[in-house]
């Protein structure tokens, strides 16, 4: 091994504490902008998802209900839980079978069940869904045909299991509760049906599709009883529009659906539209009441709400099933709540 000359040595230890020096600061250095750059880095990620979430709706896919939970004997006894067994009311939902994996299945592990009996109408039978298959085409231009045969099929596999029959959509969203509040004030042997009232077309107008609408026991009888083959468009057309002239010709009534105050039951579109008053030029045209944003758009007791994606679903029925604002208890109205004095109405009826 080769030996150091002693004068290299305090050479060599300054070299090598030299190093060191560096090397530590270096390294503090390097810390520091690795945190800075590390900071910087962060913020922007932030920045770029706050951007995502703040406009993010939904992936729509499946939630994972397994955890969802009754509130034990405050619906067990609720005035809700006795309208279920005095007002039953069936649902049949119009879907198609592109829609089953997640729009319908949205609707299938929400709302649905909250009625006394749901069923899915499509064009092909799915037992697994399951889902009821018409003989009829898909398609906006089918809609009409779709419509009157579902109508059919309730009435000669369900006609006494329910006083009254909805019509809903794969992107419509039902309270059941608030349907039923509202239908307890009429009877189901008037011919009758209710929904988001329009104008045009029709002397007494017509009901959305979209934001559902249901027809009592009564007019569920005429429309199928009654020969409407030559009285009715059997398909094409907007299907909303051709029915509400069909139940007009058979003399089954447009009713109206509002709150006392003078806001809407049933909605054509999502909760934000209405908040907001996002509305197309249309809709102003074809409404028959005045329409309103903010608050005033929609009752307390609401019924409907259309275009919903199954993210919305999912929310809303977190929202209204499941939350809980500490210390308020439930609100049992103890004066009428809707426009039109309903209680004489069912009363003539029930005489008859």
């Amino acid at each position: 091994m080769a030996v150091i000359k002693r004068h290299r040595l305090p050479l060599l230890f300054l070299l090598v504490a030299s190093t060191f020096s560096v090397t530590t600061l270096y390294m503090g250095y390097s810390r520091e902008t690795v945190y800075v750059e590390d900071s910087d880095a962060l913020n922007d990620d932030i920045a770029l998802h706050h951007d995502d979430y703040e406009n993010y709706r939904g992936s729509g896919k499946v939630i994972d209900t397994l955890k969802r939970h009754s509130h034990g004997e405050m619906e067990k006894n609720s005035l809700a839980a006795k309208l279920y067994k005095t007002v039953p009311v069936l649902c049949w939902i119009m879907t198609a079978p592109k829609n089953l994996d997640k729009k319908a299945r949205a609707v299938q592990k929400t709302w649905a069940k909250h009625f006394n009996t749901h069923l899915f109408i499509s064009s092909e039978t799915n037992t697994s869904f399951p889902t009821i298959g018409l003989n009829v085409s898909e398609g906006r231009q089918h809609l009409t045909a779709k419509t009157m045969k579902a109508f059919r099929y309730v009435y000669d596999h369900h006609f006494n299991d329910a006083d009254w029959f909805m019509k809903a959509d794969d992107d419509t969203f039902v309270i059941a509760e608030n349907l039923r509040f509202f239908l307890s004030h009429y009877s189901p042997h008037d011919p009758i049906y209710f929904g988001y009232h329009f104008k045009p077309f029709v002397s007494q107008g017509y009901m959305s599709g979209g934001a559902g609408y249901v027809l009592s026991k009564a007019a569920l009888k005429l429309l199928v009883e009654t020969n409407t083959t030559k009285l009715c468009r059997q398909d094409g057309g907007a299907e909303d529009a051709e029915m509400g002239k069909c139940l007009a010709k058979i003399g089954v009534k447009a009713g109206e659906s509002l709150d006392k105050e003078g806001r809407e039951t049933f909605h054509p579109f999502k909760p934000i539209v209405h908040m907001e008053g996002h509305f197309p030029e249309w809709f102003l045209k074809y409404a028959v009441n005045r329409v309103e944003k903010g608050y005033g758009c929609c009752s307390d007791y609401t019924i409907t709400f259309h275009y919903m994606s199954p993210a919305d679903m999912y929310l809303l029925d977190f929202m209204l099933y499941h939350l809980r604002p500490f210390g308020l208890q439930p609100e049992v109205p103890n004066s009428r709540v809707f426009a039109t004095n309903h209680s004489s109405t069912k009363a003539k009826s029930q005489q008859n």
